[in-house]
């Protein structure tokens, strides 16, 4: 019975670094059944049809290596596998999440490969994957598909699930300066670094942002008074209570106002110029559906701006336009806004676009503006008559160089008074490039979590690096947001090795974590039991503000299954490739895939950090030309060519001669002690348990602790009961 189909056997998430790459990939199990004997340069037509439904697959250079590449493979002739691969990522791509990488291999088993794919998001990746299935079928068997409509599906859900382009921004700029993050929700909550180093942040707020200077901030009555107290020019108003209150108070600060609600956002509800009873009146009651109180205030002529402060800096700064359509004698005023404003390409419904859309019946602040001048929606202007749409709500057109100095203090000046370190500063003034006091211009609102988009991707003028300002605010020059991170990989004896190792940091004063396949522990104090060594409880330690420097065990299952809890460690230790017969189940019965399993602890390693391999497994020992950073081996045997010729090259080794353990290195060996005079725990392999204590010497050295505080630590740490499972 002929199966020419494509079936998931398995679907892995591996969030973190992984055999792949060092990024989050989706690996799916792929049965191409009978297809295995039709590579695409015998099924008639499907090049074709793919070209025309994905044209970007234009750009995948695949191994070849050059624009079209992929192209030319598919022409040529390669397998379903492969062609999925490209299409999961092509699919990612046009639903606006952004991704390249993407591998497909052959397993052992005939018809069955591995596709993995760079995703950003888990659930993104695998809606892609499973169009990609179905538009690939219907290719090989020449059915429609509606890759439009599938298109705008997956655009969707992207837009549900990915980062918000103001926090997507800080988390790159993070990325850019190789600070690690975490998403803590499926909303715009992150973590940038680890453990005791992190900070937190939501959209355009920090871990530093307070909550009274937020409270502060969204009440615009209150920011007024206090920046009057501190010299920073505002305009005069009051709050009000009825229509009837709003025109009193109108007359008594001089004509004309602007109307505002107290505790509104994003400029609605905001009407301004205004200079009759009647609009004042008519303003007040728009006001106040936007917010519980409405403040009355005199009218600044001039542009609305918003000055990004962050930290001490203003960093960014956008001018508004007014939004203008001009008459035609035959289309009304909608109409017009449709033609002549809402197909502008720079504006659209969601955070992508610098510029909204102008929707009459969501905005009735258009509407107003539209009774003042005598029209309605449905009014035709005449041919060459100009009519105002929008007075506010286009701040998008960067001014960042023209700032005056004054106008810089100014806004840093009112984000210190209120109390943000990141404020979005709107102030009014006819030229910025002027002090505000020459021009009678006036702050007229400070926002806390201030959004970025109009600065990344302005509508007019230079974008601005607002997000990599941001991370240099919490991050100041010379700050990782890292922790010491190590990462201890075999099958034998890494649980011990870990134990000594978190016993040997933990005597320098600094808190630990471990999640080891005994349990979670912080410190001493284990906080779980049970076999933690996986990517879940890995987290966990990264995310607790307590941990000063995180250890964690692996075994091969769990790396092929999850991948690492961090993206690089400053130690990592590799010390077997032992053979487990379970890992049939990943497709990985050879020697050589074992190594490319276990190669992955030292791809992590930082450049500035440290691998401690053991010398006397040859495959082992191999692992230390893969590194980025320094090698240094552990063995038993203190006269291996290998730690010789490595010693002589200025590399260092820990080893036992006459039950000394001594550090090698270019300059000779030291003593570090003597093992006999140590309290060994008793043990029916005692060579296996000097070789653990070998092991745990070489990351106390690799992550610097003094000779002598290793000394005392070993001391009491065979003083102390250990466990036989963790020799």
């Amino acid at each position: 019975m002929s199966r020419r189909t494509i079936e998931f056997l398995r679907v892995i998430h591996l969030d973190g670094p992984n055999v792949w790459t060092y990024r989050a990939v989706l690996e799916a199990w792929v049965d191409i059944g009978d297809l295995e004997d039709s590579p695409s340069n015998t099924i008639p037509g499907l090049y074709e049809r793919l070209n025309r439904w994905l044209p970007g697959l234009i750009e995948h250079r695949c191994g070849v290596g050059e624009r079209g590449g992929f192209l030319l493979r598919l022409r040529e002739g390669t397998w379903p596998a492969h062609i999925l691969e490209h299409l999961v990522i092509e699919l990612q791509n046009l639903a606006g999440m952004k991704v390249g990488f993407g591998k497909a291999r052959e397993t052992s088993r005939r018809g069955v490969y591995k596709v993995a794919v760079r995703t950003r998001n888990e659930a993104v990746g695998r809606a892609c994957l499973q169009a990609a299935r179905d538009l690939l079928m219907a290719a090989i068997e020449d059915r429609p598909f509606d890759v439009p409509g599938t298109v705008t599906r997956l655009h969707d859900l992207a837009d549900r699930r990915c980062l918000g382009p103001s926090t997507a921004c800080i988390v790159e700029g993070a990325t850019d300066r190789h600070i690690p993050f975490l998403r803590l929700t499926d909303g715009n909550l992150v973590q940038l670094g680890y453990g005791a180093r992190q900070r937190r942040i939501w959209t355009a707020e920090t871990d530093l942002t307070s909550a009274i200077a937020e409270g502060i901030a969204s009440d615009k009555d209150l920011t007024k008074r206090l920046l009057r107290s501190c010299g920073v020019p505002v305009p005069d108003g009051r709050i009000v209570e009825s229509p009837e209150d709003a025109w009193e108070a109108a007359e008594e600060i001089g004509l004309p106002v602007a109307i505002k609600p107290v505790d509104g956002n994003h400029g609605r509800g905001v009407s301004l110029d205004l200079a009759t009873r009647e609009d004042v009146e008519r303003a007040y009651r728009l006001a106040l559906q936007e917010g519980r109180e409405v403040i009355v205030e005199r009218y600044i002529p001039g542009n609305e701006h918003r000055l990004l402060v962050v930290g001490s800096r203003v960093v960014a700064a956008a001018r508004g336009e007014a939004a203008w359509v001009e008459g035609d004698g035959r289309s009304t005023v909608v109409e017009l806004i449709e033609r002549q404003l809402n197909t502008d390409p720079r504006r659209g419904s969601t955070e992508d676009y610098p510029l909204n859309r102008i929707l009459i019946d969501e905005d009735p602040a258009v509407g107003l503006e539209l009774e003042r001048q005598g029209l309605t929606p449905a009014a035709i202007p005449a041919a060459g008559q100009t009519v105002l749409i929008q007075r506010n709500g286009n701040v998008a057109f960067d001014v960042t160089d023209r700032l005056h100095p004054d106008v810089v203090e100014t806004a840093v000046l009112a984000a210190r008074v209120v109390g943000l370190d990141i404020a979005g500063i709107d102030l009014v003034a006819g030229d910025v490039s002027r002090p505000l006091v020459e021009q009678q211009g006036a702050i007229v609102e400070v926002n806390a979590g201030p959004g970025l988009l109009m600065h990344l991707k302005p509508a007019g003028g230079t974008p601005r690096p607002v997000g990599r300002a941001v991370v240099d605010h919490l991050f100041p020059a010379g700050e990782s947001g890292r922790i010491p991170i190590v990462g201890i990989s075999g099958s034998q004896g890494t649980t011990a090795i870990a134990h000594l190792v978190t016993h040997l940091v933990s005597c320098t004063g600094k808190r630990t974590g471990l999640a080891s396949r005994e349990g979670l522990y912080l410190g001493p104090r284990q906080v779980q039991s049970g076999n933690c060594a996986n990517w879940r409880m890995g987290r966990q330690l990264l995310m607790n503000r307590g941990v000063d420097t995180a250890i964690f065990e692996h075994d091969a299952r769990s790396i092929l299954a999850e991948g690492y809890a961090y993206d690089r460690c400053q130690v990592g230790v590799v010390t077997d490739f032992q053979m487990d017969a379970s890992l049939a189940e990943y497709y990985v019965s050879e020697p050589g895939q074992m190594v490319t399993v276990m190669r992955t602890q030292v791809d992590v390693i930082l450049s500035e950090g440290v691998a401690v391999l053991h010398a006397a497994d040859p495959a082992v020992a191999g692992l230390a030309s893969l590194c980025d950073g320094a090698v240094l081996f552990y063995a038993l045997d203190p006269d291996l060519p290998l730690i010789a010729g490595h010693c002589e090259r200025g590399g260092r080794a820990v080893v036992l001669r006459d039950s000394e353990v001594v550090i090698a290195g270019g300059s000779g060996e030291v003593p570090l002690f003597n093992l006999a005079s140590q309290a060994l725990p008793a043990h029916d392999k005692p060579a296996l348990q000097a070789l653990h204590l070998l092991a745990a010497v070489g990351v106390a050295l690799a992550l610097d602790i003094p000779s002598d505080l290793i000394r005392a630590a070993i001391e009491t740490c065979m003083a102390l009961p250990v466990p036989a499972s963790r020799i």
